[in-house]
């Protein structure tokens, strides 16, 4: 498997915590030494390992918060 890189250079929000201590943040990630994107993903109580989760550039953050806006929650 290839190596990565990835910095963490907001945080933005904890959105929910389990039981066994991870957290499923909103943050702003650089990976690689890209652009920081929006990204979803679960985190260990240490912040070392992380889960499964989506990127989201820009616009595209934009694009699910106008349909978020239009949902009835």
């Amino acid at each position: 498997m290839a190596e990565f890189k990835y910095e963490i250079t907001e945080r933005i929000a904890v959105l929910s915590q389990s039981a066994n201590g991870w957290e499923r943040q909103l943050n702003m990630v650089s990976w690689n030494d890209r652009e920081p994107k929006y990204d979803i993903r679960d985190w260990s109580p240490d912040g070392t390992k992380m889960g499964k989760g989506i990127s989201l550039s820009h616009d595209e953050m934009a694009i699910l918060k106008g349909i978020l806006e239009e949902l009835e929650l």
